[in-house]
Protein backbone atom coordinates (compact mmCIF):
# COMPACT_ATOMS: atom_id res chain seq x y z
CA UNK A 1 0.00 0.00 0.00
CA UNK A 2 2.96 2.38 1.02
CA UNK A 3 4.51 1.81 -2.43
CA UNK A 4 1.35 2.05 -4.31
CA UNK A 5 1.14 5.60 -2.79
CA UNK A 6 4.46 6.17 -3.41
CA UNK A 7 4.07 5.58 -7.03
CA UNK A 8 0.89 7.70 -6.96
CA UNK A 9 2.85 10.85 -5.48
CA UNK A 10 5.80 9.85 -8.12
CA UNK A 11 3.26 10.66 -11.14
CA UNK A 12 1.51 13.78 -9.72
CA UNK A 13 5.27 15.35 -9.03
CA UNK A 14 5.98 14.43 -13.04
CA UNK A 15 2.86 15.90 -14.18
CA UNK A 16 3.56 18.67 -12.11
CA UNK A 17 6.84 19.46 -13.66
CA UNK A 18 6.29 20.39 -16.92
CA UNK A 19 7.84 23.03 -17.96
CA UNK A 20 7.81 25.78 -20.63
CA UNK A 21 11.12 24.66 -22.24
CA UNK A 22 8.96 24.84 -25.92
CA UNK A 23 9.77 28.55 -25.38
CA UNK A 24 10.42 29.68 -28.98
CA UNK A 25 11.48 32.60 -31.01
CA UNK A 26 8.85 34.75 -32.62
CA UNK A 27 9.40 36.95 -35.29
CA UNK A 28 9.59 39.69 -32.96
CA UNK A 29 11.51 38.20 -30.60
CA UNK A 30 14.05 37.81 -33.26
CA UNK A 31 14.00 41.11 -34.71
CA UNK A 32 14.17 42.39 -31.01
CA UNK A 33 17.71 39.75 -30.99
CA UNK A 34 18.38 41.49 -34.01
CA UNK A 35 17.90 45.14 -32.81
CA UNK A 36 19.80 45.06 -29.72
CA UNK A 37 22.72 43.06 -31.57
CA UNK A 38 23.09 45.84 -33.86
CA UNK A 39 22.57 48.89 -31.80
CA UNK A 40 24.50 47.54 -29.05
CA UNK A 41 27.59 46.89 -30.56
CA UNK A 42 30.66 49.07 -30.42
CA UNK A 43 30.28 49.37 -34.19
CA UNK A 44 27.31 51.33 -34.30
CA UNK A 45 28.24 53.51 -31.49
CA UNK A 46 31.50 54.42 -33.57
CA UNK A 47 28.77 54.73 -36.70
CA UNK A 48 26.86 57.56 -34.82
CA UNK A 49 29.90 59.50 -33.17
CA UNK A 50 31.04 59.86 -37.18
CA UNK A 51 27.64 60.70 -38.36
CA UNK A 52 27.27 63.28 -36.06
CA UNK A 53 30.73 64.54 -37.09
CA UNK A 54 30.53 64.16 -40.27
CA UNK A 55 26.65 66.22 -40.02
CA UNK A 56 27.81 68.59 -37.95
CA UNK A 57 31.23 69.11 -39.87
CA UNK A 58 28.75 69.41 -43.44
CA UNK A 59 26.38 71.82 -42.00
CA UNK A 60 29.32 74.17 -40.26
CA UNK A 61 30.24 74.88 -43.80
CA UNK A 62 34.04 72.60 -43.06
CA UNK A 63 33.48 70.85 -46.79
CA UNK A 64 33.54 73.28 -49.04
CA UNK A 65 32.72 71.16 -51.67
CA UNK A 66 29.34 70.15 -49.66
CA UNK A 67 26.46 72.93 -49.24
CA UNK A 68 25.18 73.14 -45.40
CA UNK A 69 20.95 72.05 -45.29
CA UNK A 70 20.74 71.96 -41.63
CA UNK A 71 21.92 75.46 -40.10
CA UNK A 72 22.83 75.34 -36.65
CA UNK A 73 21.59 74.12 -34.38
CA UNK A 74 20.96 71.79 -36.20
CA UNK A 75 17.04 71.09 -36.02
CA UNK A 76 16.63 67.78 -38.73
CA UNK A 77 19.51 66.26 -36.77
CA UNK A 78 17.48 67.04 -33.08
CA UNK A 79 14.27 65.46 -35.00
CA UNK A 80 15.95 62.65 -36.47
CA UNK A 81 18.38 61.75 -33.17
CA UNK A 82 14.52 62.15 -31.07
CA UNK A 83 13.02 59.16 -33.52
CA UNK A 84 15.76 57.23 -33.30
CA UNK A 85 15.78 57.74 -29.11
CA UNK A 86 11.95 56.51 -28.90
CA UNK A 87 12.61 53.58 -31.27
CA UNK A 88 16.03 52.44 -29.07
CA UNK A 89 13.50 53.00 -26.33
CA UNK A 90 11.11 50.78 -27.47
CA UNK A 91 13.56 47.96 -28.75
CA UNK A 92 15.66 48.18 -25.31
CA UNK A 93 11.94 47.75 -23.29
CA UNK A 94 11.18 44.77 -25.77
CA UNK A 95 14.25 42.89 -25.15
CA UNK A 96 14.14 43.65 -21.45
CA UNK A 97 10.46 41.97 -21.87
CA UNK A 98 11.70 38.91 -24.24
CA UNK A 99 14.67 38.05 -21.55
CA UNK A 100 12.25 38.14 -18.38
CA UNK A 101 10.50 35.24 -20.51
CA UNK A 102 14.01 33.84 -20.93
CA UNK A 103 14.33 33.85 -17.25
CA UNK A 104 11.06 32.66 -16.33
CA UNK A 105 12.00 29.27 -18.33
CA UNK A 106 15.42 28.95 -16.72
CA UNK A 107 13.70 29.18 -12.94
CA UNK A 108 11.34 26.72 -13.73
CA UNK A 109 13.56 24.31 -15.26
CA UNK A 110 16.03 24.94 -12.24
CA UNK A 111 13.03 24.43 -9.94
CA UNK A 112 12.33 21.19 -11.89
CA UNK A 113 15.77 19.68 -11.25
CA UNK A 114 15.89 21.01 -8.12
CA UNK A 115 11.96 19.06 -6.93
CA UNK A 116 13.69 15.74 -9.02
CA UNK A 117 16.79 15.98 -7.03
CA UNK A 118 15.43 15.99 -3.94
CA UNK A 119 13.13 13.57 -4.76
CA UNK A 120 16.29 11.09 -5.66
CA UNK A 121 17.64 11.75 -2.55
CA UNK A 122 14.66 10.83 -0.49
CA UNK A 123 14.35 7.62 -2.01
CA UNK A 124 17.79 7.14 -2.02
CA UNK A 125 17.82 8.17 2.01
CA UNK A 126 14.91 5.62 2.43
CA UNK A 127 17.04 3.04 0.70
CA UNK A 128 19.72 3.30 3.17
CA UNK A 129 17.47 3.73 6.02
CA UNK A 130 15.87 0.57 4.69
CA UNK A 131 19.17 -1.54 4.40
CA UNK A 132 20.06 -0.28 7.94
CA UNK A 133 17.53 -1.42 9.39
CA UNK A 134 17.72 -5.30 7.85
CA UNK A 135 21.22 -5.08 8.81
CA UNK A 136 19.92 -4.37 12.19
CA UNK A 137 22.54 -1.19 12.98
CA UNK A 138 19.70 1.03 14.36
CA UNK A 139 16.74 0.53 16.30
CA UNK A 140 15.86 3.36 17.50
CA UNK A 141 13.15 5.72 16.26
CA UNK A 142 14.56 8.64 14.24
CA UNK A 143 11.74 11.36 13.52
CA UNK A 144 14.02 13.33 11.99
CA UNK A 145 15.00 10.56 9.54
CA UNK A 146 10.83 9.60 9.20
CA UNK A 147 10.71 13.56 8.25
CA UNK A 148 13.35 13.87 5.62
CA UNK A 149 11.67 10.75 4.18
CA UNK A 150 8.49 12.23 3.23
CA UNK A 151 7.90 13.44 0.05
CA UNK A 152 8.21 16.77 -1.04
CA UNK A 153 4.90 18.32 -1.75
CA UNK A 154 4.91 20.51 -4.57
CA UNK A 155 1.52 21.78 -4.85
CA UNK A 156 1.75 23.70 -1.45
CA UNK A 157 5.31 24.91 -2.52
CA UNK A 158 3.52 25.91 -5.53
CA UNK A 159 0.70 27.44 -3.47
CA UNK A 160 3.01 29.34 -1.44
CA UNK A 161 5.18 30.51 -4.06
CA UNK A 162 1.33 31.76 -5.97
CA UNK A 163 0.89 33.62 -2.41
CA UNK A 164 3.85 35.64 -2.34
CA UNK A 165 3.81 37.36 -5.85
Amino acid sequence: MDLFKKNKQKKAVNNQLKSSLDFTKTPVDRFAIGIAEVFGSIKFLLFCILFFLAWAGWNLGLFYTAKPFDSFPFPILEMLVSLFAIILSVSVLINQNRQGRVDKVKQQVEFEVNVRAEEEVTKMLSMLHEIHQHLGLNSCEDKELEKMKEMTDIEEIHKTLDDTE
